[in-house]
């Protein structure tokens, strides 16, 4: 599924206690850890353009980030940016995580997640108009937009409270910096 060919930001959610202690909490609620909501936090200062939408998970740590973040701006939760479900392994050390590509038992299959992603970042980016889009979420949906941007969805995840620009590129695919609030972008390729 092609994406809109317009500029958007993502953000990982703060450290939760999940992250610092090593387990697997896609759909289990993590709550975010004092380094997570002072990094968050530490993002409000940050200079985002005047014209953002901001949207987010409806799990509590994306929710309890973006408000850190983005503090007297409405938020608008979207299902389809939550984590991904990984069934029987929730719980579970991150050691124990199964290969990217598999489907675990009673658990979300990598091309399910990767067409929710797609759908909800086609809602979110047409409903931020000429807004900027500003999307924080988790480290399954960041590699699933990698992996529908042309991008490299392996290898270690993404970091927490790090906001990364997808750009369009003319010549297709789109590029990911970080967002420092400084550097020029185009919103929109035509």
């Amino acid at each position: 599924m092609s994406l809109p060919q317009k500029a958007f930001v993502l953000i990982r959610h703060g450290q939760t206690d999940a992250n610092r202690d090593g387990v697997i909490a896609g759909r289990t609620e993590a709550m975010l850890t004092g380094t997570g909501r002072a990094a968050a936090a530490a993002l409000s200062a940050l200079p985002w353009p005047g014209r953002i939408r901001v949207f987010c998970s409806p799990q509590q740590r994306a929710k309890d980030t973006a408000a850190l973040i983005f503090p007297g701006h409405s938020l608008t939760a979207h299902p389809g940016l939550r984590e991904r479900d990984w069934g029987i392994f929730e719980g579970r050390p991150l050691s124990e995580q199964p290969p990217r590509l598999s489907h675990p038992s009673g658990g979300e299959a990598w091309e399910e997640m990767l067409a929710r992603v797609a759908l909800a970042l086609r809602d979110c980016l047409g409903a931020a108009g000429p807004a900027l889009p500003v999307l924080v979420a988790h480290s399954g949906v960041i590699r699933a937009a990698r992996a529908l941007t042309g991008g490299d969805y392996g290898g270690a995840s993404p970091p927490n409270t790090t906001p990364l620009l997808f750009t369009p590129r003319t010549s297709g695919g789109f590029e990911e910096t970080v967002f420092d609030g400084k550097t020029p972008y185009e919103l929109r390729h035509l």
